[in-house]
């Protein structure tokens, strides 16, 4: 039996789709200005974002099918995509030509893969530059499981307080990476992530989709921010990328936040509509299960 039914034999069924009231008027007069940006990165009909990462450059240098980011940004254009994710450089480029409805997300850190060690991240862009670049959100990284986990940590529960203050919300992308992690995709230590980030108080949490739907349905359910699955490294067959991308939404998911596996296709449009049509699917249009064929 193919994987993906497999583990769709191992479940009752799709997790309910949680919808966020970020319109709702908050008791805190101050934070108003979070839950209009917040709303913003969400599908007034799928409920769902669709988050597109260009900010690989820092880390990865001349990374294949990121030559050139205005292209891609002006391919966004007409898609149904809630946001882009960019380092202060292309924001201060491209960001004004980017569609009023698609948010602008800095990127406020960055690390290169050419440091000892090569999963440190560090704060690159403060939050009064990315208000001046025109950001609706901003982004950090965080990579724990590492001897520089508690540097990451600071850095992200200061920046989030700044932005919090400049009633910008908070994207935080956590995964597990460094000398102690043994398999980056390990269910205890995703679902860890999603707790994580919802402790410290991000507004949305992006996390690998571990491959285990029981502990990362539990864990969606568990988080008080929305979670968005990151794409990681470009596979090579986009149809397994698609396939755990949907199973990541039937556990829950609130969305996804990928780049490599969309810009290195082939064919990035085609590939974005692709990944849109799928991350906006309505309950009621989505494809019923393939019956199970009998076993030998």
């Amino acid at each position: 039996m193919p994987r993906t039914r497999l583990r769709q034999s191992a479940r009752s069924g799709p997790a309910e789709r949680r919808r966020f009231h970020f319109h709702s008027i908050p008791k805190d007069i101050r934070m108003i200005g979070i839950y209009r940006r917040l709303g913003r990165l969400f599908d007034p009909v799928s409920g769902r974002a669709l988050i597109l990462p260009l900010d690989h450059g820092v880390g990865e240098g001349m990374i294949p099918g990121l030559e050139a980011v205005g292209k891609l940004t002006e391919m966004v254009r007409g898609r149904n995509v809630q946001g882009v994710v960019l380092n202060k450089g292309p924001a201060r480029t491209h960001g004004a030509g980017l569609p009023l409805g698609l948010s602008l997300i800095v990127q406020l850190s960055g690390g290169t893969k050419h440091a000892l060690p090569p999963y440190g991240r560090t704060v690159v862009c403060s939050v009064g530059e990315a208000l001046r670049l025109g950001a609706d959100a901003v982004s950090l990284q965080i990579n724990v499981g590492n001897d520089l986990e508690d540097r990451m940590l600071a850095d992200f529960g200061a920046m989030a307080d700044e932005a919090h203050l400049a009633g910008l919300p908070v994207l935080a992308i956590i995964q597990p990476r460094g000398g102690h992690i043994v398999n980056e995709l390990d269910a205890s230590l995703i679902s860890h992530c999603i707790r994580l980030g919802s402790e410290l108080g991000a507004d949305i949490v992006g996390v690998p989709y571990s491959g285990d739907p029981e502990s990362f349905s539990n864990a969606v359910a568990s988080s008080d921010a929305p979670v968005v699955v990151t794409g990681g490294p470009g596979r090579g067959e986009f149809s397994r990328f698609l396939a755990d991308i949907a199973e990541a939404l039937d556990c829950g998911a609130a969305g996804l936040c990928a780049g490599r596996n969309i810009f290195q296709n082939d064919d990035q449009g085609a590939a974005l509509d692709q990944v849109a049509a799928l991350v906006h699917q309505r309950p009621e249009t989505a494809p019923a299960a393939e019956p199970e064929g009998e076993q030998g």
